[in-house]
């Protein structure tokens, strides 16, 4: 670890609209000068993308169905929307995106979860996400491409503040400088781009998500109707009875709880032999919250607090878990979680899974602690921790937390209601058995997904050669 030393002048601090005095942020505004890149001939962004006034929809019943869009539904460094939904009803007030061309979320955008709108479709997003109109002088596929380079996105980690939930505000993001280059070069980048993103495309084409690769298995291997499920769980309207909403033992009137697509489900797991129980499997625990007042290390540690924000199907991203000081992982080590225990996300979006391995994640087997929006699964006995992986990645568990989940300010699976979460008890050899087929599908899958990054970094390098390019002819507009 290189430990990195400079020397500002006070005065430096009143430069921005706010006082920050975090490492990361000052050394991108007073030791790279706001600079992203190596240009003798810079912009800022304020002269490149124009604010959209972001009009709201109300929560509660919408006037007509709306596509709603999360910053989950944005794929990372790539201009797609997945698994959008279209909603007749919201939890919370809602943008409504339509008049901007490029979408960028306030919420960790050094993720790369941006996304251009150059149609101008409508949309209700979280109001984490925010429009911004690129101006008429520039090229919005460069600027996306630019945008979601690994350059750009690691200096806009620097810009992020907060404690939990890290923004970059708006303010911010605008004194960024980046190379002035006239629009008939951007065109040219781009018109070079436009093989790879072709054939990113066609690679995308013959790539299966794996959530429907573990359903298929498990439909087949635990006589799921995975048709009809699918197809109830379209339906928005349909009757119950009030003896249906006494049986559970707490008064539960959401529609959610009573939907129709449970009942195939439910009538499965009555069968007490083979569907035990989550606890008779695994002790449950719960993760830390960091205590008010404090917040991540700016500097790099060898402690590391993980949230659902870096965790996805296809694994933990290692490169964006936060570091905690030595002094706070003192005070949270207790919920630290350690290679073979599972993590199942409970608040917010619920229902993301890791399994943990800390050697893979190169880190020091007691440093990974668990935040809050956790439930820690740990073993009790022999078990194929990759069988349980998958399966809490399947329609069956994701179908009952959606049953269980209460919502007050925010949707939430509290640890009180995982008692009556099911799991399948089968042999340890039916365990390794389903496990190995799924896994030789998934690494074929994950091949192809390796072939796609490998042609989106070309993206990067294109960009990346044309702006030392630009740079040596001092291009101005």
């Amino acid at each position: 670890m290189v430990l990195r030393q400079f020397t500002i002048d006070f005065k430096n601090i009143g430069k921005q609209e706010f006082i920050r005095l975090d490492f990361g942020y000052r050394y991108f505004f007073d030791i790279k000068e706001a600079n992203v890149f190596s240009s003798e001939n810079n912009v800022m962004l304020k002269n490149i993308l124009k604010s959209i006034e972001m009009k709201k929809v109300a929560k509660g019943e919408l006037e007509e169905p709306e596509i709603l869009v999360d910053i989950g539904n944005i794929e990372r460094r790539f201009n797609n929307l997945i698994s959008c939904e279209e909603v007749e009803a919201i939890g919370s007030d809602k943008n409504i995106l339509q008049e901007g061309d490029i979408i960028i979320p306030k919420l960790q955008p050094q993720m790369g979860n941006m996304v251009l709108n150059l149609e101008h479709r409508r949309y209700i997003g979280s109001s984490e996400l925010l429009e911004y109109k690129v101006t008429t002088e520039n090229n919005p596929h460069f600027i996306y491409y630019l945008f979601t380079s690994k350059k750009f996105l690691s200096d806009l980690a620097k810009l992020e503040s907060g404690k939990t939930h890290r923004r970059v505000n708006p303010a911010d993001l605008f004194e960024i400088k980046i190379p002035c280059i006239p629009k008939f070069i951007q065109d040219q980048i781009v018109a070079k781009i436009e093989p790879i993103e072709k054939k990113i495309k066609e690679l995308k084409s013959s790539v299966k998500e794996p959530e429907k690769i573990i359903d298929q298995v498990f439909a087949r291997e635990f006589g799921f109707n995975l048709e009809k499920f699918e197809k109830d769980k379209k339906n928005k309207l349909f009757e119950t009875d009030f003896l249906s909403i006494s049986k559970n033992n707490l008064l539960r009137l959401s529609s959610h709880f009573h939907h129709k697509k449970l009942e195939n489900i439910e009538e499965k797991l009555k069968d007490k032999n083979f569907w035990v129980p989550v606890n008779s499997i695994f002790k449950i625990s719960g993760g830390k919250r960091i205590p008010k007042g404090q917040t991540f290390s700016n500097e790099e540690t060898d402690y590391f607090y993980l949230r659902p924000n870096e965790i996805s199907i296809y694994g933990v991203d290692r490169d964006n878990i936060p570091f905690l000081s030595t002094e706070l992982y003192n005070r949270l080590k207790k919920y630290k979680i350690v290679s073979g225990e599972l993590c199942v996300s409970i608040v917010g979006t619920s229902g993301k899974v890791a399994l943990i391995n800390t050697e893979k994640l190169r880190i020091k087997k007691e440093n990974l602690i668990l935040s809050e929006n956790f439930i820690k699964l740990t073993p009790k006995k022999n078990i194929n921790n990759l069988f349980y992986f998958y399966y809490f990645w399947s329609f069956i568990f994701q179908a009952q937390a959606d049953q269980e989940y209460t919502i007050t300010s925010i949707k939430a699976l509290g640890i009180d209601k995982w008692s009556y979460i099911k799991v399948p008890n089968i042999p340890f050899s039916g365990q390794e058995r389903i496990v190995e087929e799924i896994k030789n599908e998934l690494d074929k899958q994950k091949q192809i997904k390796q072939k796609i990054e490998s042609e989106r970094n070309k993206i990067d390098e294109i960009i990346d050669c044309h702006l030392k390019a630009c740079n040596k002819k001092l291009y101005i507009t």
